[in-house]
């Protein structure tokens, strides 16, 4: 029971933390006049992957490898069926021709690279690097795509003075280590007590916990009808968690990859296909589609714990 409170603690810090630090790092980078493309590109984005990120390197530091791996991968699984399976019951998402042709393959691709990487049971260093290579490519795209298609508006920011803004960033940072610890330490716990193991203690709890800032805006971007935010959202935070996040956790550690995990692996292949499959005819996700996705999860959490 403590450990569950703990981590629940741990969540929050999290989302406080990862809120935090953008709000004052987006304020100091405007007051040093940094464009609002390279802000968006780094911290906003930053900011929705930031709880994966530490709870990521937190694990790899202390050697806790099936955490590591579970986190993004169960993240990623997350975000497709559970998080775009609720926004689009909430409301039919349409989706932007180029997010069809470009960004989903390319969360696509990146799944199919990790599952052939893991082939061998161990995701190495010279893997991490790969990885971060493809995410170089893919920040260099994004940036040639909003350049080309940007139009010149205000980015919003807190209303703060340099050292308020200092502070709130310098909190964030805080919050999100010991948020990170606290998730990292309990999940340990959990499946300890329970004799679950950390896989799927990672795969399920702590990657909700992570998924949480993707979740809020996806569904407050559901509610307002912003489509194009809502399946966004996920799809970029998807491929940051595999090219960035898993390639940095690699890199400090390599990743061992049991025979148990190829089932999440796999799991992450099929509901990138299963995206693409219900968009690229006619660019829409419906209510039947979140349905099914809600569906193929509810199958899969089964499986687990059954």
């Amino acid at each position: 029971m403590i450990s569950l409170i703990i981590l629940l603690i741990g969540v929050v810090f999290l989302v406080l933390g990862a809120n935090s630090l953008v709000d004052g790092a987006s304020v100091i980078a405007k007051r040093f006049n940094i464009p609002n493309i390279v802000i968006g590109l780094t911290i906003v984005a930053f900011g929705t992957s930031a709880p994966e990120l530490v709870v990521n390197v937190i694990s790899a530091l202390n050697g806790k490898t099936a955490i590591t791996l579970g986190n993004v991968i169960g993240s990623n699984v997350i975000n497709i069926l559970v998080i775009l399976g609720i926004t689009a019951i909430i409301y039919p998402l349409t989706v932007a021709r180029n997010t069809v042709k470009f960004e989903i393959p390319i969360a696509l691709f990146a799944s199919i690279l990790t599952y052939v990487l893991a082939k061998n049971g161990v995701l190495s260093k010279i893997d991490g690097f790969i990885l971060l290579g493809f995410f170089i490519l893919f920040l260099m795209y994004n940036a040639y795509l909003t350049v080309m298609n940007r139009e010149e508006s205000e980015l919003e920011v807190k209303n703060y003075t340099l050292p308020i803004a200092t502070g709130v960033t310098i909190l964030g940072f805080i919050l999100l280590v010991f948020g990170g610890k606290f998730i990292v330490d309990s999940a340990v716990d959990l499946a300890r007590n329970f004799g679950i193991s950390e896989r799927v203690i990672s795969v399920t709890v702590v990657s909700l916990g992570t998924s949480l800032p993707e979740l809020a805006t996806s569904v407050v971007a559901a509610f307002k009808k912003n489509t194009d935010i809502a399946i966004g959202n996920v799809v970029g935070s998807n491929i940051f968690n595999t090219f960035f996040i898993l390639g940095v956790s690699a890199v400090i550690t390599p990743i061992d990859v049991p025979t148990t995990a190829f089932i999440d692996l796999i799991l992450n292949m099929v509901a990138s296909i299963l995206l693409l499959a219900f968009v690229l005819r006619n660019y829409r996700l419906n209510r039947i589609h979140g349905l099914l996705f809600l569906t193929v999860y509810s199958t899969y959490l089964y499986s687990l714990f059954k």
